[in-house]
């Protein structure tokens, strides 16, 4: 008993200490954040602090049916920009502030405000202490600032090139294909995302690193081994991307009394790792012989391979940024894209005519054309309205948001009729979620899914069919500057932006030129109800877990049948 009272009262002190550290550090924060001169909300806990990320929307659930609403439930948790759209900048202002025990956050929700942020690197760097969480195997562009990220960025943009492009373009096409060929097969499909995940990972695979694999359905996969293959352990630490990065990959390898799911996660780290060292090893020794394919078709790993045999005086690649690249090349051109595959699909899904209006582009562009005599050179460009659907999707539901902060320094920002100083170590965040569905911007649908808003219609009568109007003349219609930032913006946006659109491209195209998507129908159900269905889950069961996805979209299968030309 003596033992367990101490325990206890440990338990107590350590708990109490917390707090009265955290009330501190709220209120000197408090007192920082009113003498900025914008509007700002206080919350209790950071959001950062990594216990109350596992736990947040579940205590929050109950504070609210306890004592309603309030600003603690609506800002205190991960991913709230989700839900709350562009109505705090609309209550607050273009500019408001979030004072928490960690640091204030203050996010921007203009166009013209964020552009001056993006053009002003060196006062409102990336704060890497983010995007460090993802150096899994090792440092990466994304978690690197200076002169290594200079060198990191170089490399990254010399993989993205046109010839890269083309093989992004023929993989997406065959993955694509065999997908669509396997989803018809089937009365109904509830593994879409599993399935697009799958098709996102066979491109990257193949003008990433130079293996191809063959398209497998998730009902297909006996899942018995995930450390028998590369793709089958980079499948498994990707979907564990959040346990695995709390925890570290050390804990999963080194622990044998671990459950056994986790001791598979081990196993797949180990695995993926023996096969980054295989494939770089393997690689080097070809650039160094000339055997290398990067003077023809470069792939990220030969690009990689050849920094390190540059390396001199430390300018070049260490191991570990190597292993950390390839990490995260695999995770950002991954994921990233899989889960805008997947909000697109049920969008169609649940919009038929603007299914028709892809459909009526893709024949236009492609006409019977076999899939793969489609050209990447002259059928790309042609296929503003795909692109449009991307566009459209993460529009509503951007993967990753973009953050920034002041650093070491105090910053001056002008906001609109007057100039803020934001002191040092101040956070700052691109109000994606605000930015891309304010109305001011977008209209007055701007919250309703619709793609036709990026084309221009240059002939023919109003409607997204557009029956009179010359698809050839249609135009891409770019957004405001800064009211769009899902490839971030400035400098340090995405190097891998293009890589995406041809493949989201590519696999729209393959999937939509002679198929149609439709939700199946529940017992009483008409097929408008569960159009409506879907669009009610794509839009209360999406939510951030390390980035913003459909949490369950198997709750809503789908059929595929042949389109009737």
């Amino acid at each position: 008993m003596a033992i367990l009272a101490t325990i206890l009262w440990a338990c107590l002190l350590l708990l109490g200490t917390v707090t009265v550290q955290s009330s501190y550090s709220l209120f000197c924060n408090y007192l920082v954040a009113s003498k900025i001169g914008v509007r700002f909300h206080v919350i209790p806990i950071s959001h950062l602090n990594h216990f109350w990320m596992l736990v947040d929307q579940r205590v929050l659930r109950y504070v609210k049916r306890i004592f309603g609403e309030s600003t603690f439930t609506r800002y205190n948790w991960m991913g709230w920009e989700l839900n709350d759209r562009y109505h705090s900048h609309h209550e607050l202002g273009d500019v408001f502030m979030l004072v928490t025990p960690g640091r204030n956050w203050l996010y921007i929700g203009h166009p013209d405000i964020v552009m001056d942020i993006v053009r002003r690197r060196d006062d409102f760097p990336r704060c890497v202490e983010l995007t460090q969480i993802l150096d899994v195997f090792g440092p990466s562009v994304g978690s690197v600032e200076g002169q290594r990220w200079l060198q990191q960025r170089k490399l990254m943009a010399s993989c993205f090139n046109e010839p890269y492009n083309e093989v992004v373009w023929s993989e997406s096409i065959s993955q694509a294909t065999d997908m669509v060929r396997y989803w018809s097969s089937r009365p109904s499909v509830r593994s879409t995302a599993d399935d697009l995940r799958s098709v996102s990972l066979g491109v990257l695979s193949k003008a990433g690193f130079g293996k191809s694999f063959k398209f497998e359905g998730h009902e297909e996969t006996s899942h018995a081994d995930p450390a028998a293959s590369y793709k089958d352990s980079l499948q498994l630490i990707l979907e564990n991307c959040i346990l695995l990065i709390a925890m570290g990959p050390k804990f999963f390898t080194n622990m044998p009394w671990l459950p056994f799911k986790w001791r598979q996660l081990g196993e797949a780290v180990k695995a993926f790792r023996k096969s980054m060292t295989d494939m770089y090893e393997t690689e080097k020794r070809e650039v160094a012989v000339g055997k290398s394919n990067v003077g023809t078709r470069r792939t990220f790993l030969s690009s990689l391979a050849k920094a390190s045999l540059d390396a001199k005086d430390g300018e070049g690649l260490t191991e570990r940024e190597i292993y950390g690249n390839i990490f995260v090349i695999n995770f950002a051109g991954h994921d990233t894209v899989s889960h805008v595959f997947t909000f697109a699909v049920y969008f169609l899904a649940a919009n038929p005519e603007m299914q028709d209006w892809l459909s009526e582009e893709l024949r236009h562009v492609l006409g019977d054309r076999q899939p793969s005599e489609w050209n990447y050179t002259t059928d790309f460009p042609r296929l503003k309205r795909c692109l449009a659907v991307m566009y459209e999707s993460m529009r509503l539901y951007t993967p990753v948001p973009v953050t920034k902060w002041t650093q070491d320094k105090a910053q001056s920002l002008d906001i609109r009729d007057k100039t803020i100083l934001l002191p040092p170590n101040t956070m700052i965040c691109l109000a994606y979620s605000s930015l891309q569905t304010d109305p001011r911007w977008w209209g007055a649908d701007s919250l309703t899914w619709r793609p036709s808003r990026f084309i221009k219609q240059t002939a023919g009568g109003p409607g997204p069919r557009g029956k009179g109007a010359d698809l050839d003349a249609e135009q891409f219609v770019q957004p405001k500057r800064g009211s769009f930032v899902g490839w971030s913006e400035g400098a340090r946006d995405c190097p891998g932006r293009k890589f995406s659109q041809v493949e989201f491209v590519a696999t729209m195209a393959s999937l939509f030129r002679d198929w149609r998507v439709d939700p199946i129908t529940f017992e009483g159900e008409r097929v408008e109800d569960a159009r409506k269905r879907v669009l009610n889950l794509i839009e209360t069961e999406s939510a951030m877990v390390l980035l913003i996805q459909m949490l369950h979209p198997e709750k809503a299968p789908l059929t595929w049948s042949k389109r009737k030309v």
